[in-house]
């Protein structure tokens, strides 16, 4: 007797919070709340792509010599955006997919005079003007604002380490002798530095050359760039 008053008290609370919580639940459904909270809501990214993007800093000045033994500085590329790499010609790894990016730049940009590609070798003694002229020409490179650069070894590799923070280095146990990061650097028309924002909304500093996403952003923001 006393089991069975048990299980009508349970059912008797049972039967309350139905009374009370159905109602509530189906409302939030019809009102397509179901899932939205302050819990959920503080874990949730917030969307990235805003059309003003970040500066990280002013681009380190450089002086090199071009594929066609010019002086090429970085108040040569002032009132231009542009993006910038480093490489060596004879990379067997990573190069050719950044090259093949950097082509899809400047086919996109083509015409624009307020649009240029830097690329620095890490390779000097090898990278030639010469050499990079020929490099150039094996691309298939047509505009005049892409400059293929050379010089001094450790200037370059203080350039790429401590100036814009993109990794390069001398290593004889990996394919080619160097290894160097894939990502490109984009400098606006003031010589700064930019970005755009990831998911979360923490600068993203470079841009992945080595994924076609991350070329697609860049085409994004080189036109957000140029309409400064």
């Amino acid at each position: 007797m006393l089991k069975n008053k048990s299980y009508i008290g349970i059912s008797f609370i049972i039967l309350l919070f139905g009374i009370y919580a159905i109602p509530k639940i189906v409302e939030r459904f019809q009102n397509g709340s179901i899932v939205k909270g302050d819990r959920l809501d503080r874990v949730s990214p917030k969307p990235t792509g805003d059309a003003k993007l970040v500066k990280i800093g002013a681009v380190p000045n450089f002086e090199l010599i071009n594929q066609d033994n010019k002086t090429i500085t970085n108040e040569t590329y002032k009132g231009k955006v542009y993006v910038l790499e480093f490489f060596f010609t004879k990379c067997p790894t990573i190069c050719p997919k950044m090259n093949e990016s950097m082509l899809i730049l400047e086919k996109t940009f083509f015409g624009n005079p307020n649009f240029g590609i830097v690329s620095i070798t890490i390779d000097p003694i090898n990278d030639t003007p010469k050499a990079l002229k020929e490099h150039a020409e094996f691309l298939g490179v047509k505009s005049s604002n892409w400059n293929f650069l050379t010089g001094d070894k450790e200037y370059i590799f203080n350039l790429a380490n401590k100036g814009f923070n993109l990794y390069a280095g001398e290593n004889k146990k990996v394919a080619g002798g160097f290894e160097h990061s894939g990502l490109f650097a984009l400098v606006d028309k003031e010589g700064n530095i930019r970005c755009r924002n990831d998911d979360f909304g923490n600068p993203i500093l470079y841009y992945d050359g080595l994924d076609k996403i991350g070329v697609r952003n860049l085409q994004q923001d080189i036109n957000v760039l140029l309409k400064e």
